[in-house]
């Protein structure tokens, strides 16, 4: 993977959280390509981003990545 792309997919997962979703690894797989969301979301950590992860407490075993919300 080029450093371009990782810089494309990191800037479309943080605009997909900015605009106050959450995402899942497949749902990065499947909207951006991404196979690496946990990366992604330790870069997005690293510049600031304000990330939150939960995983459920039954089913498969993943997290879900969402923007601390304010208040």
């Amino acid at each position: 993977m080029t450093e371009q792309s990782i810089t494309t997919q990191r800037a479309q997962i943080r605009a997909h959280l900015e605009a106050g979703n959450s995402i899942t690894p497949r749902q990065a797989q499947d909207l951006f390509g991404c196979d690496r969301l946990a990366a992604r979301i330790h870069e997005l950590k690293g510049e600031g981003l304000p990330i939150l992860s939960e995983r459920p407490e039954e089913g498969p075993r993943f997290a879900i990545y969402s923007i601390a919300k304010e208040g």
